[in-house]
């Protein structure tokens, strides 16, 4: 009984991996769930290990559990101006064009795409297409 949902699970996790590797923040995830996964149960455990870490590491954010204190005090450490926002700063707000100074993330972070600033005394990445908030780092 076991090994007839083993195999389906298998297939899944193997079409899912590619996909969810592209996300940002997964990629840890995935790691750790595979090896993890591979020490509790052998390579089938490294699959089936590797696909739910990296969707753990999604719920974590685009930064990644891990990251996120480091990178919240590495903001703080730049002492970059705090820009005041008149809406609430939540998830999907958007930020002005002008006013506003976005700046890269450092590679060490492993996060492409996105820009950070700081917007009512809070770390924020942002889309630098969209100017919308994508993710809160307190």
């Amino acid at each position: 009984m076991q090994f007839k949902l083993l195999v389906p699970t298998l297939l899944l996790a193997s079409l899912a991996l590619p996909a969810i590797a592209q996300a940002q923040g997964t990629v840890r995830g995935m790691e750790r769930g595979a090896a993890q996964g591979e020490r509790d149960a052998g390579p089938v455990g490294a699959v089936v290990g590797g696909a739910v870490g990296a969707v753990t590491g999604t719920v974590g954010g685009i930064l990644g559990v891990d990251d996120r204190r480091r990178f919240h005090e590495y903001v703080v450490r730049e002492r970059v101006p705090s820009y005041r926002y008149s809406d609430e700063v939540i998830v999907g707000a958007t930020l002005p064009e002008s006013g506003v100074t976005y700046y890269e993330v450092p590679a060490d972070y492993h996060v492409t795409g996105y820009r950070y600033t700081y917007v009512n005394d809070h770390a924020v990445l942002v889309d630098p297409r969209t100017h919308r908030i994508v993710q809160i780092i307190d």
